[in-house]
């Protein structure tokens, strides 16, 4: 996995990882973003991660971008006698799956999708080979997902299914964009999921609506108070599928300041992961859930 470097104007040095995505890209990625902000550069002003790439913005009044590239270098040259080990924590996040929300949006928006008989639950299934919905559901709640990326809209977390690439669920995006998409929709495009933090456009396939705030720019959700965003790269997220009644009961609990997410903190290491992800997998499901 050898990094492409490229400058971005006079102020930017960007960092491809990889081509394909994957967990060892992602981790590689974290772990190099870690370092700079570690080392403490001179003239470094910002670090933002993405999916398997990150760009370092920079004055070059202070640090001369050539200077800036060989310390970036020596950084990776370092960092491959590191551990692939972080400590992080999981999450566990409600579904309300095939919700009356998502499913009113995308079929006011039928006409921009690859099927327009059916729904996007329809066709993900069936593309991804499940015999029906019910199976697919279960498939997609039933592993954990690696948040890679925080952004795009503020707060939104772009996810990574943690399972063997064959498993890993895939869908196009709509032909054309969606001009709205309600918020908190739990989404997938390409091989990664999404949460979309607020309203607004979309095109990633709508699987269903989950009551736990993640973007709150007042601050006022009693787990939000320290930060307006709640996920971060590196977290890991377990679905949690409920049905109306659970789902009704939690964004009670979120108006009444009584929702308190379940969450766990946990040592992820990706060796192990890639030995037996489904063994790992259940690993975590202990910890999450103290067993």
């Amino acid at each position: 996995m050898t990094s492409r470097y490229s400058f971005g104007g006079d102020e930017h040095i960007f960092v491809e990882v990889d081509e394909a995505m994957s967990l060892d890209a992602f981790f590689k990625s974290l772990f190099l973003c870690k370092a700079i902000r570690e080392a403490g550069i001179k003239g470094v002003t910002e670090i933002c991660p993405a999916n398997a790439s990150f760009q370092v913005k920079f004055n070059p009044d202070v640090i001369a971008p050539d200077d800036l590239l060989r310390e970036i270098q020596a950084l990776e040259a370092a960092s491959g006698q590191a551990e692939p080990v972080l400590k992080t924590r999981i999450v566990e996040m409600p579904v309300l799956y095939n919700d009356p929300w998502t499913h009113e949006t995308l079929m006011r928006f039928r006409e921009r999708h690859q099927d327009p008989t059916g729904t996007d639950l329809d066709y993900a299934a069936r593309i991804n080979g499940y015999p029906n919905v019910t199976d697919f559901i279960a498939a997609h709640a039933g592993s954990p997902w690696f948040v890679s990326m925080v952004g795009f809209v503020a707060g939104l977390p772009f996810l990574y299914q943690m399972v063997e690439r064959a498993r890993q669920i895939e869908t196009p995006k709509y032909l054309r964009p969606r001009t709205d998409t309600p918020k908190l929709t739990v989404g997938h495009g390409g091989c990664f999921g999404a949460i979309y933090s607020v309203r607004g456009a979309g095109g990633y396939q709508m699987f269903g609506i989950t009551p736990m705030p993640i973007y709150d720019p007042k601050q006022e959700v009693g787990y939000l108070r320290e930060a307006m965003t709640f996920f971060k790269p590196g977290d890991i997220v377990r679905y949690k599928a409920v049905d109306r009644e659970g789902y009704d009961q939690a964004v009670r609990d979120v108006d009444a300041g009584r929702f308190d997410p379940l969450i766990r903190p946990v040592t992820f290491d990706l060796r192990e992961f890639s030995k037996n992800p489904t063994a790992y997998n259940h690993s975590l499901e202990g910890v999450l859930h103290g067993h």
